[in-house]
């Protein structure tokens, strides 16, 4: 459960994502809703319908809420395509200068990590992504994006320090198949400009470490706890003369005996 001050962060930080990006609409230079249909994000984005015919699209993502998402967006994280082999989607370029690539991906089906791993592609030869494992990022059912800057120069795309030539004027991202299952991809969106003009998902609430669990136990233990019954003083600290009153008697009245006995 989120604290008030977590809660509060995350209530603030989507209030930034969306005082940010509504001036952003002509930024934007592809966006498809991943085996979904179109759709426009609370940003006032419009992703296309999927029309991809490699792959398959899937809603089985319905099932669950999505965390780090709104409520209306929640569908651009549900919906996916998924493939049993390498596939991808091709975005127009406009012009030179700087872009940005967001990846929209969200785990809702393995319970674990290390199930479904795979590398991100860029225009053939540009690796963006190595080993690409969302359930080791963020868990089952949450919301994360992969970012990816590039430039484009006389018609090429500068990665990194590495180049790429562009055909026909359009670029293509894949998704590469690999033995740990298929790789999938839940949106795609591309504007042109850099990471600095496009808002962030909320951070991931931070969960509260086992040290500050156990003071809190152990605070709200002792709040509860209440006396048996009136405080008293401590026995230790009474006068015990009383209780060796038995002995000195029995002490005076074997004295005169032992010294009756001695006479004799």
């Amino acid at each position: 459960m989120l604290r008030p001050r977590q809660l509060a962060s995350w209530l603030g930080t989507l209030f930034l994502i969306c005082g940010e990006v509504r001036g952003l609409g002509d930024a934007v230079v592809y966006a498809v809703n991943c085996g979904g249909e179109a759709h426009t994000d609370m940003l006032g984005v419009k992703y296309e319908r999927d029309d991809n015919r490699h792959g398959t699209p899937s809603d089985y993502g319905k099932q669950l809420m999505i965390g780090r998402v709104s409520q209306q967006d929640q569908i651009l994280y549900q919906t996916e395509r998924y493939h049993t082999s390498t596939f991808g989607y091709d975005m127009p370029v406009h012009g030179d200068g700087e872009y940005l690539l967001i990846l929209k991906f969200s785990e809702v089906y393995f319970n674990a990590p290390n199930m479904k791993v795979f590398d991100v592609v860029l225009n053939g030869d540009l690796t963006v992504n190595s080993d690409l494992d969302v359930f080791e990022k963020v868990g089952r059912g949450v919301a994360h994006d992969e970012y990816v800057e590039f430039s484009v120069e006389n018609n090429k795309i500068i990665y990194q320090g590495e180049e790429s030539e562009i055909s026909a004027g359009k670029i293509r991202v894949e998704f590469i198949k690999s033995y740990r299952d298929n790789p999938k991809i839940n949106a795609v969106i591309m504007i042109k400009g850099t990471m600095a003009d496009w808002p962030k998902l909320p951070p991931l609430p931070v969960e509260p470490e086992e040290d500050e669990l156990a003071d809190e136990l152990k605070e709200s233990t002792t709040a509860r706890r209440k006396p048996s019954g009136p405080r008293v003083a401590d026995p230790y600290a009474e006068d015990d003369s009383s209780s060796m009153l038995p002995i000195f008697v029995a002490i005076g009245a074997f004295i005169p005996l032992v010294f009756c006995l001695c006479k004799l």
